[in-house]
């Protein structure tokens, strides 16, 4: 009898555990969104009720006006919004800070002024990296003009690095991560391709690894790539997952020695990798326009062992994949939305939704919002059935990826950044 009580507190105790666990990983996700595609680095958060209807006037906690032209996707840590900005001309290159409640402008950071700057294509911007922000610290980097560490609570610049550079040839767009004690950037211009781990804390180079990729070709337009690399763990391993033109290959992320690659075609390469079942989905690019499902535990060159199922069809050039439990979601950059069994690749369903998409969807509560050039925010059910809950109409569009905290969303539009929730009554 004694053992069945203990058994009955024991099982209690572990399940109030469990919950106390479940609350507290839903809540910190609703905390922070601390770098390109959010706190699990796949677009997905835990916030149980976010808007659903809003638009320039409809649920807006506030709106407030962000000087010049970037594409890099707003971060969030506690009260502090962070995004990178320029003038079109690329001369000054900043850092803003906005508060989460009202909406003030904290801080306008001029990080780097360039006397010279390479041409940017006009699609892009000089300020299309978004930064990672953790307690005291937020990186930004601008790509070949420059990467630096800023306190979040005086501005003040606690490290720079300008020596690292290579020729984007339309203008930057790869975004730093970070990693325990390192902080990862990909270099991928039509010169020069590189991997580089800077100290967080120093920014000293750690390693640099150069990509050693046959691109089969000597035009280097055909080498570049502007995509996040992405940490996942295999058989408890770290490993540092980092698209390039052509190839994707793995890193050490504490050595920098290369443990496996595969060959998938395609170049100017820009969704970020998913882990999730155990494989790992990867965009290739223009030139292909292909996704491929890959298996992390092999070495060397995997492209012919390890790759699962790939496919050609509505796939995103710019934009990053989501992944809903089984499902995997995408939206090419003409506006097909589509829906597959991420385990093998098979459709459920395809529908176009009106506009141009570059920015990545972003999850929550089962809902996905996917943000057009035009200005609309659709906001689809997550399911193996087409639902379309709203469309959600603003006045300029949208390049930057959303960011999700407290069940309200951060929308950075070409000229604005946005906080919509749901209005108190």
């Amino acid at each position: 009898m004694c053992g069945f009580r203990f058994f009955i507190a024991a099982s209690t105790i572990a399940c109030l555990f469990g919950i106390v666990c479940f609350q507290s990983v839903a809540e910190a996700d609703q905390l922070y969104w601390n770098q390109f595609r959010g706190p699990h680095a796949d677009g997905t958060v835990a916030a149980p009720d976010p808007p659903v209807e809003f638009d320039d006037q409809k649920n807006v906690l506030w709106k407030t006006s962000i000087h010049g032209k970037g594409w890099s996707s707003p971060v969030v840590w506690g009260e502090q919004v962070w995004l990178t900005t320029a003038p079109e001309d690329g001369t000054e290159l900043y850092a803003v800070c906005v508060d989460l409640s009202s909406g003030r402008i904290l801080h306008n950071l001029l990080v780097f002024e360039v006397a010279e700057p390479e041409f940017c294509h006009s699609t892009n911007s000089y300020a299309s990296c978004t930064p990672v922000v953790e307690e005291g610290r937020v990186y930004v980097h601008f790509g070949t003009y420059g990467s630096a560490c800023l306190d979040t609570k005086s501005g003040e610049k606690l490290w720079e690095r300008r020596d690292l550079h290579c020729d984007h040839f339309r203008g930057p767009a790869s975004s730093p991560i970070v990693f325990g004690d390192r902080c990862f950037i990909h270099f991928d211009g039509i010169d020069v391709q590189f991997v580089v781990a800077l100290d967080k804390h120093t920014g000293e180079t750690l390693w640099q690894q150069d990509r050693n990729i046959d691109y089969g070709t000597d035009v280097g337009d055909f080498k570049k790539a502007y995509s996040t690399p992405a940490i996942i763990h295999v058989d408890g391993q770290p490993q540092l997952v980092s698209p390039a033109a052509v190839e994707t290959l793995s890193y050490d992320p504490q050595s920098g020695k290369e443990l496996w690659h595969v060959h998938h075609g395609g170049m100017n390469a820009a969704a970020r990798p998913i882990f999730k079942h155990d494989l790992v989905y990867i965009s290739a690019g223009r030139g292909n326009s292909s996704l491929v499902a890959v298996r992390p535990d092999g070495s060397g060159d995997v492209s012919e062992s390890h790759v699962v199922w790939r496919t050609g069809k509505s796939v995103p050039q710019k934009s990053s994949q989501i992944i809903i439990g089984d499902n995997l979601y995408m939206i090419s950059d003409n506006g097909v939305a589509s829906c597959r069994d991420a385990h093998n690749g098979e459709v459920f369903w395809t529908e176009r939704l009106d506009g141009e998409f570059w920015a990545s969807p972003v999850c929550a509560n089962k809902q996905i919002y996917f943000s057009s050039k035009q200005g609309s925010v659709f906001v689809v059910r997550a399911g193996p059935e087409f639902e379309l809950l709203a469309e959600n109409r603003f006045p300029d569009g949208f390049n930057a990826s959303p960011a999700i905290v407290e069940n309200s969303l951060i929308l950075r539009s070409f000229t604005h950044l946005y906080r919509v929730g749901k209005n108190p009554k």
